[in-house]
């Protein structure tokens, strides 16, 4: 098979990640110095060290304090945030621009507790993470002591797993299953909680531990029958679609999700959580499914007769009204959590197994299947397909006010920092056109809060995927709403020397927000703007915050553009910029809309195109 350059460069972009994998046998595997007559606290260090981390996100607090001394002296960098929540977010973009195990770190009490969301975001996305936090001392556990908080209890619905330690000697065994339990299986945060009095104790460090985790045994190899049932049911579809989630993604099984798609033809649709997995430029592509996905998307799933979901999970976002989701459809679900497979979507080829190797097995069966000529003819159900895709492509209108339209802003920045750039989001509209706009054809170069939903996600998450792919272009799009609640990171950033770029798309409101209030509340627009009034509901001519004086307070260089013959040029400097971080101001409409929809609650039959509210397909009826 002849290797395309786009093909050849997602290869690269995979292998340039450092699996989970590869951390886990390095838990398994590496081995250090032993030590006497240490401190709890060099233990931990030296753990870390062990594992192979690079850098932790944090903030020191009473608790946590002795780790920082001995941290002093490590190799390991420590980035200090100026917002445990910007860890957290750091330690996961981090994670997911190079396929490590992201750390952070927080003292007791509110420090860990301030932990909670990016845990939460963490574990709904899939990320492989490790959250170090204080806790006091043992003998005050449970006494409401200064800074005391119950975070094991706390987190325990949003981690994959957390420990208490209660001795210092068991520090490193911890600390080598929190890294394993993190980064194997299906990813996901964990969290290790330890009382200060366990840090300040005397211990002996050996490396490695052993790991004891009974009944923590993940399949990673699919079972041959249920592959080879799969493979029978797609060689028979007439309207197959791969619909591909975040977990081919996790599993750096982009390689072998090519190879599918050419084998099989089939039209390809990727989540939220899976853009970059497969080309945009590809043929085969239809773009995203969901709430906001193309219209092509969206309808190849409902009227498929058989889905094939790789590490997808069937949320809410994209199957709509789920009694009406895809009703002539068979389905193949393939997920490494045996929880998924079932809940919320009956399985009729149930696979549990890692997606690369199961990917990989039924390209193999597949093959066979052809060689039995057993090859179905998509030809009808292609013609059927380029014509929901030529009827309705994506696009957009211009402000009537002839302002500066928010689409055309990040269609452009896509264009120039083009698909070797990372970009990151925040949530709401600007994530939606930034799915939408910008042309991914690599993995991992998508980052954003897709099943939590984190408002303040961009900046922080920008900043650890900076860090970890340090010659990388990496773009924040975020909203104003969403860039007031972490943008104090820029300072981190200016300090530290990560030059991310931070472009602000600014409506003046909480846009995503104001679009269901014109919608379905009557344009009753109740405390959605965010700029200064007069009396009579006007804008003042003062801009609060004027995000240029706050992106140079904060040591970045500030930058603002409120009109389309502008906005090459802005972005063309910001990008000439890489000795600190370049906010811009994109000061755009405030009635812009994200097109299509899928209405919360609706049936993905009753798609809308459009702000008429008129479905495409009359009655709601594909």
């Amino acid at each position: 098979m002849t290797t395309t350059p786009t093909e050849a460069a997602s290869r690269e972009a995979a292998e340039a990640l450092t699996g989970v994998e590869t951390t886990a046998r390095s838990v398994a595997e590496s081995a250090a110095e032993p030590a006497t007559g240490i401190t709890g606290a060099q233990s931990l260090v030296r753990s870390l060290e062990a594992v192979g981390v690079e850098v932790i996100f944090g903030i020191p607090g009473g608790a946590i304090l002795p780790a920082y001394d001995p941290l002093f002296d490590s190799a390991v960098r420590h980035v200090l945030v100026r917002h445990e929540q910007g860890a957290g977010h750091a330690a996961t973009g981090y994670a997911q621009a190079t396929g490590r195990v992201g750390v952070c770190i927080a003292t007791s009490g509110p420090g860990a507790t301030n932990l909670v969301t990016p845990l939460a975001d963490a574990y709904m996305d899939s990320v492989p993470m490790v959250a170090i936090t204080g806790q006091v001392p043992s003998a005050a556990i449970g006494t409401d002591a200064f800074q005391e908080a119950d975070i094991r209890g706390i987190t325990m619905p949003v981690t994959k797993h957390n420990f208490l330690v209660t001795t210092a000697e068991e520090i490193p065994q911890r600390i080598a299953e929190a890294f394993h339990l993190a980064s194997t299986g299906r990813p996901g945060p964990v969290l290790v909680d330890i009382p200060k009095d366990v840090l300040q104790a005397t211990t002996d460090f050996s490396w490695p531990p052993r790991l004891d985790l009974p009944g923590y045994k993940p399949t990673t190899r699919p079972h041959g029958k249920q592959v080879r049932e799969a493979a029978t049911l797609i060689a028979g579809a007439s309207r197959p679609v791969l619909y591909v989630g975040g977990g081919v993604l996790k599993a750096q099984a982009t390689e072998e999700l090519a190879a599918l798609a050419e084998l099989t033809g089939a039209p390809v649709v990727t989540t939220l959580m899976a853009r970059g997995a497969f080309p945009d430029s590809s043929p085969q592509h239809l773009g995203m499914p969901g709430m906001h996905g193309t219209v092509a998307a969206v309808t190849a799933l409902q009227k498929s007769d058989v889905i094939v979901a790789l590490g997808a999970r069937f949320d809410d976002r994209v199957t709509g009204q789920l009694s009406s989701f895809a009703p002539e459809a068979l389905v193949v679900h393939a997920d490494i959590d045996p929880a998924e497979i079932g809940k919320n979507r009956k399985a009729d080829v149930p696979i549990v197994g890692d997606a690369k190797e199961t990917i990989a097995q039924l390209v193999d069966a597949l093959r066979a299947e052809h060689a039995a000529g057993r090859t179905p003819d998509l030809a009808v159900w292609w013609t059927q397909l380029d014509d929901w895709r030529d009827r309705y492509p994506l696009g957009y209108d211009w402000p009537e006010d002839g302002a500066l339209s928010p689409q055309y802003v990040i269609e452009r920045l896509g264009a120039i920092a083009g698909p070797d750039a990372i970009y990151t989001s925040g949530v709401g509209q600007h994530q939606m056109w930034a799915a939408q706009f910008i042309k991914y054809e690599k993995p991992g170069t998508w980052l954003n809060s897709g099943g939590l939903g984190t408002m303040g996600y961009s900046v922080p998450a920008a900043m650890g995927a900076k860090y970890g792919m340090p010659e990388t272009t990496v773009w924040a799009i975020d909203g104003d709403g969403c860039f007031q609640m972490t943008n104090q990171e820029l300072a981190t950033c200016a300090i530290e020397g990560i030059p991310i770029k931070v472009a602000v798309i600014n409506n003046g409101n909480l846009g995503m927000v104001r679009q269901w209030q014109t919608l379905f509340y009557e344009g009753r627009y109740s405390n959605t703007k965010l700029h200064a009034q007069e009396a009579d509901g006007t804008p003042k001519k003062v801009r609060i915050p004027d995000f240029v004086a706050l992106a140079e307070a904060l040591g970045c260089v500030g930058l603002r553009c409120e009109s389309k013959d502008d906005v090459d040029a802005v972005i063309e400097k910001a990008m000439a910029i890489n000795d600190a971080p370049v906010v811009i101001d994109f000061v755009v409409g405030a009635d812009a809309q994200v097109w299509p929809m899928v209405a919360a609650g609706a049936s993905n039959d009753a798609i809308l195109a459009a702000r008429d509210l008129r479905p495409v397909f009359g009655e709601g009826q594909v």
